[in-house]
This record gives structure tokens, C-alpha cells and sequence, in this order.
């Protein structure tokens, strides 16, 4: 047995990391711009990337380093640094060597305008503004931010059966171009659990899958999508079981936050998809549902437009009947296998339900026992205006 609990640090609620953010002045006002996050030991490191062709330069970078450790994440908002060339891969090697000595294997993760070369000389400063000795998780969650509205952190202890224990912290940004193909976004996930590399990435590729995968704010891939995981493995402890379940809720979060933060969003829409054919099916469904432009509107203009919900689910391409399927609204049964419930009465409860931050579209396929959920949010005017002018 196992006990979770949830507690504050972020990135720093492990044994032995440091994290801040400061200015380098890529944002206007001298908002924080650069963060770090360094360990005061060597980390293993698990990851996984966008599946976009067109991969930002610190992508390649990090790949090319084949198999290896690092004690040193630096990361930049403003300038995503993709569509660059070697050139881009070249500056990350430039800025990189300026860095402390006891800093190691150092990589580099960025996030904001595609196509623009990274200001050198502002992120080799704002590097020598960093004291490794911080632990200011909540500036280096701020320093990441591009048009997110609110910082996304989340920390657990681990404490187990036989009275050792362990933690895991992270924090990400995203509210745009978030699409379920390795759902900008970054996340950056630390732990002092005694993990080895081959465990953590078998453990980040699985929950991957039904958490960031599984948001969709835009449907749009970006091409600097990155989740980090790093240990240090300090506490000397570890619980394969524990250990993963506290990363799904961690990074379940992150992912459902993105999509309540996601750009003029004002609901959080949970698609829970049952009776599909298998799984695969069903998230086929659940996806077509988080990224069609019809469902998001409606959503926007809380219209209980049922049918467009019926519509996706038979565009998806996974096998549907029309006498089989059942559509709700939270506990709002409004279709259920060919029989229409979608009376004045059911349209007001429908409404209500449309009304709030938050709820679950459910739709069973009736037809064996696959299942996926996955999550999305609505489609309005101010989307449209902060990513008309982003670049300004």
C-alpha cells in the first residue's frame, strides 16, 4: 500500500532541485521571460516530443545527444525557435556553453513565435542573472507562460508501505495550438524517486497517451511539444505502482488545465466515449469530438445541438449505428439508441448543464466495450483575436 498526497513545490518538491525564472527581456515590461531547473546530482531523463515534421530546433538537439544525463534544463518563452535550421541548433550550443561550471549536459526546451532565430545575446544575460541556489517555483511556472492565463504546477509526496517515501513535481505551459498528437505546449516533471531511465520512460509513454494526447484546444500540433521527465533519484525510494499513478494524476492535471485555460476558452468539456468496437475506436471518437470546430461553437453559444455531437461521432470513421448510440449531457440523457428524449423539457435541463465551467458529454457506442475520455473546451471570438495579431 501506498498513500499520495498532495503538496506544494512544483518543480522544486523534490529532494535536490532548484528552479526560478527571470527576465532576459523577450517579453515586454520586464516580465519573466527564462527559467532553469537544475539538480544538485546527474538526472536520468525520459521524454517525448511532437510528432510535427517541421520539430523546433532544441527537438534536434536534444536528440542528437543520444543517450545521456543532465543536471540543467534552461527554457524560454517569446521565441520558440523552430523553422531555424542548424543555425537554431548552432545558437543552442553557443548559449549553452556560457552556462556554470557545475552545470552538466545542459538542454534547452522553447516556446512562442515560430520562425524567428533566438536573441542570442538576450538569453546568454538573462543565463547569468540565474541563482542555482532558488528554489522559486512559482517564477519559474511564470517564465514559461506565452498567452496562458494562470501558472500550472502540481506536486505529490509518495510515502510507502515501509515508511520511505518519495516526491514528484511538475509544472507545464500550453493554451494554444494543443492538439492530441503528443499534446505550444511543454511539461517538466521532476522527481527524486530511485527510477531508473528505462522505467520512467515506459511509465511517461503509457500516460501520455490518456492525458496530454488526449487534450485538444485548437487542434493544431505544435512544433515544440515536450514532456521532460528527470530524476535524481535522491530519496533512494521507489514504488513502480505509485510511482505511475502519481504521474497519470500529474500530468492528467496539467493536461486538463491547459484546456480550461485554453485561448478564449470558457468551459472545460470531459468527452467520455464506452461501447466502441476497442479502444482504439473510441478514442477515434473521443478526438473527433475534442477537435470539431461545430461541437466547440456549439459549446461557446451553450446550444444543446445534440445532432452535431451525433454528426462527429458517425464522420469519425469508427464503426457507429444510429439505433445503438446514447448521448448525454452530464446525467442528461437527451439520445439513447434511436429513441429521442430531446423534448422541450430535456433542452432546458440539456442548457443548464451547458451553462457550467465544466461537464462531461457522454456517448456509448452500444457496441462492446471499448472506452477513451478525452478533453476539449469551447470555440469563441476571442480566440480568433489573440491569435490574429500573436505575433504583436
Amino acid at each position: 500500500m501506498y498513500k499520495l498526497i498532495k503538496i506544494d513545490g512544483g518543480v522544486c518538491a523534490a529532494d535536490g532541485f532548484y528552479a526560478d525564472g527571470v527576465s532576459a527581456g523577450l517579453k515586454p515590461e520586464k516580465a519573466k521571460d527564462m527559467a532553469f531547473i537544475y539538480s544538485e546530482s546527474m538526472c536520468a531523463i525520459a521524454s517525448t516530443f511532437t510528432t510535427n515534421k517541421m520539430a523546433a530546433a532544441p527537438i534536434k538537439h536534444f536528440k542528437r545527444k543520444g543517450e545521456f544525463e543532465t543536471n540543467f534544463v534552461l527554457i524560454n518563452s517569446k521565441n520558440a525557435n523552430a523553422m531555424t535550421g542548424e543555425a537554431g541548433i548552432k545558437d543552442i550550443d553557443e548559449i549553452l556553453a556560457t552556462l556554470p561550471e557545475n552545470v552538466s549536459n545542459a538542454v534547452m526546451s522553447s516556446t512562442g513565435v515560430i520562425g524567428v532565430r533566438v536573441p542570442k545575446e538576450k538569453l546568454i544575460a538573462g543565463a547569468k542573472l540565474f541563482d542555482l541556489s532558488k528554489r522559486e517555483p512559482n517564477a519559474a511556472a511564470e517564465a514559461i507562460m506565452t498567452t496562458d492565463t494562470f501558472s500550472k504546477q502540481i506536486a505529490y509526496k509518495v510515502e510507502l508501505e515501509d515508511g520511505s517515501s518519495f516526491h514528484i513535481g511538475a509544472m507545464a505551459k500550453g493554451a494554444g495550438m494543443i492538439n492530441p498528437a503528443m499534446a505550444t505546449m511543454l511539461c517538466f516533471i521532476t522527481t527524486d524517486a530511485a527510477v531508473s531511465k528505462d522505467e520512467m520512460q515506459k511509465h511517461l509513454n503509457k500516460n501520455v497517451e490518456v492525458t496530454f494526447n488526449a487534450a485538444s484546444v485548437d487542434g493544431d500540433t505544435s512544433t515544440n511539444d515536450t514532456v521532460m521527465l528527470l530524476s535524481n533519484a535522491k530519496s533512494g525510494s521507489y514504488n513502480s505502482a505509485a510511482f505511475d499513478e502519481a504521474l497519470y494524476n500529474i500530468m492528467r492535471f496539467l493536461a486538463r488545465e491547459m484546456v480550461r485555460d485554453g485561448e478564449g476558452a470558457t468551459k472545460l468539456v470531459t468527452y467520455e466515449v464506452s461501447g466502441a468496437k476497442d479502444d482504439k475506436e473510441a478514442e477515434i471518437v473521443a478526438k473527433a469530438l475534442s477537435n470539431s470546430l461545430l461541437v466547440k461553437t456549439a459549446l461557446y453559444g451553450e446550444d444543446p445541438n445534440w445532432g452535431r455531437i451525433a454528426s462527429t461521432v458517425g464522420a469519425s470513421g469508427a464503426e457507429a449505428y444510429e439505433e445503438k448510440l446514447s448521448i448525454s449531457f452530464n446525467d442528461v440523457c437527451v439520445y439513447k439508441q434511436g429513441e429521442l428524449y430531446f423534448d422541450a423539457e430535456m433542452e432546458k435541463k440539456a442548457s443548464e448543464v451547458m451553462k457550467l465551467s465544466e461537464f462531461t458529454i457522454y456517448c456509448d457506442l452500444g457496441i462492446a466495450d471499448g472506452a477513451f475520455t478525452a478533453f476539449g473546451c469551447d470555440l469563441g471570438y476571442e480566440y480568433v483575436k489573440i491569435n490574429a495579431d500573436y505575433r504583436t
